[in-house]
């Protein structure tokens, strides 16, 4: 039985303290699941030169954000680490990517993990790592360190990407009441390539829709998608958590493999 691997689109941080119809989504994801006996989290916002691990015993809260609510700043999620899972995801990458760090002090969880753990599992009770993206990197090693890291989907290791396939805060909008039809087209673009397991326009994504420059203008977000992909077994196919376009220009499009069917 594997254990089912997620891309979840985290959106705004003030999520965490202001549900909504996506993190109802998640809270119900949480719980139609078999809880696993770790978690590795590959967020957007642990954006490094080389790959990095956390690999302490007690990881940190980070509020990685400013000009949020105190509110916000004050979550705490005192998840365990996993000092285990970190030397075992480096002894899977490590043959092919040797730039691998250990890190046992100045990381931790940031928002791109936790606001979605709070939902997903707000006990904490789940040990928690998380690996960085290696911005130095080309589009299809991200997508093949997903295919490496198959196998801790047989050892009931439950591996999350997070960050969002449109991403563009410089035409963000509070008060716009539509989305605007580049940001819908993009995501619909990435959805159906998904959904039909053609993933060669999705890892190389620059020129493979004229929207892309307009839903990807820094590729941080958009690369967590991939490693999901990358973690895609044979004959699996995915389904949709969530999708919507808020504030104009950051999609909430999430998806999966190996998750149970929907009632």
């Amino acid at each position: 039985m594997l254990t089912p691997a997620l891309f979840i689109g985290h959106g705004s941080p003030m999520y965490a303290i202001e549900p909504n119809q996506y993190t109802h989504a998640w809270t119900k994801l949480g719980q139609s699941i078999a809880q696993p006996k770790a978690i590795l989290m590959i967020s957007a916002h642990w954006y490094t030169r080389g790959i990095w691990l956390t690999a302490m015993q007690h990881p940190k809260t980070i509020h990685d954000f400013s000009g949020f609510p105190e509110e916000l700043s004050a979550i705490q999620y005192p998840a365990q680490g996993s000092p285990e899972l970190a030397e075992r995801v480096r002894n899977l990458i490590q043959p092919d990517f040797a730039n691998v760090t250990l890190e046992e002090a100045e990381w931790g969880l940031d928002h791109g993990s936790w606001s979605i753990l709070k939902y997903l599992y707000p006990k904490a009770n789940i040990p928690v790592i998380q690996m960085s993206i290696d911005a130095t990197l080309k589009n299809e090693d991200h997508w093949k360190l997903g295919q490496l890291l198959q196998s801790l989907r047989e050892e009931n290791v439950l591996i999350i990407s997070s960050g969002n396939v449109v991403h563009n805060l410089r035409l963000l909008s509070r008060n716009s009441l539509s989305p605007p039809p580049w940001a819908t087209a993009y995501e619909e673009f990435f959805r159906y390539h998904v959904m039909t397991n053609d993933f060669k326009p999705l890892i190389h994504w620059e020129n493979s829709s004229p929207y892309a420059s307009y839903a990807i203008p820094t590729p941080e977000h958009y690369l967590p998608a991939i490693y999901t992909l990358g973690l895609k077994h044979e004959n699996e196919s995915a389904s949709v958590i969530t999708e919507g376009i808020e504030m104009s220009s950051i999609s909430m499009l999430s998806f999966g493999f190996g998750l149970p069917p929907t009632r």
